[in-house]
């Protein structure tokens, strides 16, 4: 799951963390997600990457049409919400709803991934949260690095999402090993990172050695990195 360090008694941050809900604005919609930190701790509430994300894709105009995407640890699910809306083709609301079928077809292709414990918050999150065109092309699916590997086909994806999923050093090389399995050579990875520790320097030492690395964005409001990585082979700019 997307799960990172947290101290109890951090003020506004707390009192946010343990909200019920909360309430987002990109691709010129509303988006409202339960959160439930008694029930599921840290994978049950929006931590600043995913915002800084969402508002990455949306602020530079990544094209996610008609591209899969995979998201790892997704969680409350907002950037894959978010992915998913931004991949919905520009003329698509302005068309009668005849032709929304259609177009529908060449929407995202967004897959949520967590652990089995998650995917029921997770997917009622999803489910309130996009149109009902839109669902069919959102996935939610169980994936823990490293072991589910076999139900991912390797290579498959345009994109790999992650928002806060560098935080325990144990899973490492799990984590690395389904970035390699996930990605092509075009395949473009876009994590999100607060850097709290000395280990999460290790990582994009690890993420280095097998992929090429550059920061693309650092939001200093919210101490939030963005990193771009892709195979080494393979430096284009998007």
């Amino acid at each position: 799951m997307a799960l990172v360090p947290y101290e109890e008694g951090a003020g506004w941050g707390a009192r946010q963390l343990h909200s019920p809900s909360a309430t987002f604005h990109f691709a010129s919609r509303t988006i409202r997600l339960q959160q439930d930190w008694r029930r599921l701790g840290v994978a049950a509430v929006v931590w600043d990457a995913a915002v800084v994300l969402c508002a990455y894709l949306e602020m530079e105009g990544i094209d996610l049409r008609d591209r899969s995407v995979i998201e790892l640890g997704a969680g409350t699910g907002l950037l894959g919400i978010v992915a998913t809306l931004l991949g919905e083709l520009l003329m698509f609301n302005k068309e009668p709803a005849r032709l929304r079928a259609f177009y529908s077809a060449c929407c995202a292709r967004v897959t949520m991934t967590d652990r089995e414990a998650a995917l029921e918050f997770l997917e009622s999150n999803v489910q309130a949260n996009l149109p009902s065109e839109l669902r069919p092309r959102a996935v939610v699916k169980e994936l823990t690095w490293g072991k589910d590997l076999d139900n991912f086909p390797p290579g498959a994806f345009d994109f790999v999402l992650g928002a806060d999923i560098v935080y325990l050093e144990e899973t490492f090389a799990e984590l690395l090993q389904t970035l390699e399995h996930l990605c092509s050579e075009k395949t473009v990875i876009l994590l999100a990172c607060r850097i709290r520790y000395e280990r999460d320097h290790k990582f994009l030492k690890m993420l280095r050695d097998r992929f090429s690395v550059c920061e693309v964005h650092y939001d200093s409001s919210k101490d939030v990195h963005i990193y771009k990585a892709q195979r080494s082979s393979h430096k284009d700019d998007f």
